[in-house]
């Protein structure tokens, strides 16, 4: 393993509180991103989710997967083409990695495709104590799901942002504002049965702090893409809080807690959650009524 990942791993593992995992599977996201980067990927798509505000907004939670939008619909989009150059990437630094395109058999506008690692071999690889590596089983695979959305609703932004490690970098990423309307449309409607994310509230309380602005177009669009959202006139933000507002009082927020306390340092921080302190942020939360021209 180059140098560079090593460090990276040093890095990831005091972030992640001495996680050999998670500081792996952060390795590998961060590779993957720069070997997209060096193709035309990201003139077509755009980063998004939970792992770009952990990678550039530093998110203080884990973030598992890799999830992108194309910044208009393709259905025929494939993320094949761009697998060899995934490959490519993680053998030059010195990742032994199998990737899989994932095949549907049923059409959904989404392309999803794998990475999978041995994880001892990795941590092994990137010198991590002796102490850490035996305490992974020999054949525990470190698995990055990359997922696109080949049929997103107008009205997102974008920006470019540099990433510094392995090498300095560049990817297109959603701006604050359209990953919070995504996210919201994730907590208003995400089809998770009767379980309920938590990651998607701490992601919510995240963004209200560091007072990002939701983007209401974005998320109408969102909204009327999924037709949840039917009426001629635009969603406004009172009619937005309304929504979140109502939302909040129908989750369990123990089982919020206890879907994300897996994914943070220390889960005492999530002891204030309640549907009061849900309501107490969403007080808080500002809106952009208008994209940025």
């Amino acid at each position: 393993m180059r140098e560079a990942c090593v460090q990276m791993f040093e890095e990831h593992l005091e972030k992640n509180h001495g996680s050999a995992h998670r500081a792996l599977a952060e390795t590998i996201q961060a590779v993957a991103l720069l070997g997209l980067s060096r193709t035309d990927f990201f003139t077509h798509a755009a980063f998004y989710g939970g792992t770009a505000l952990r990678f550039l907004y530093n998110l203080d939670r884990f973030s598992e997967d890799l999830d992108f939008s194309l910044l208009a619909s393709a259905e025929s989009f494939q993320l094949a083409p761009y697998l060899e150059a995934l490959q490519y990437e993680m053998k030059a630094f010195g990742f032994s990695v199998d990737i899989e395109d994932r095949q549907k058999d049923v059409h959904t506008p989404i392309e999803s495709a794998f990475i999978k690692a041995n994880t001892r071999l990795h941590i092994i690889k990137a010198k991590a104590p002796q102490a850490v590596a035996k305490r992974i089983h020999k054949n525990a695979l470190c698995k990055v799901k990359l997922e696109i959305d080949t049929d997103p609703p107008p009205g997102a932004e974008y920006e470019v942002r540099y990433v510094d490690d392995p090498v300095p970098f560049s990817v297109r990423v959603f701006s604050g504002p359209a990953l919070f309307a995504g996210k919201m449309d994730a907590i208003l409607y995400r089809g998770w049965k009767n379980r309920v994310k938590g990651r998607d509230w701490f992601d919510f309380a995240f963004l209200v702090r560091r007072k990002v602005p939701l983007l209401l177009p974005h998320l109408e669009a969102r909204l009327r893409q999924r037709g949840v959202y039917t009426h001629e006139e635009p969603l406004s933000a009172d009619q937005c809080k309304d929504l979140i507002a109502r939302r909040i009082e129908s989750v369990d927020f123990e089982l919020a807690r206890a879907d994300v306390a897996p994914f943070i340092s220390d889960p005492r921080d999530l002891d204030v959650w309640s549907k009061d302190y849900f309501h107490h942020v969403l007080g808080k939360m500002d809106m952009r009524v208008e994209a940025m021209g």
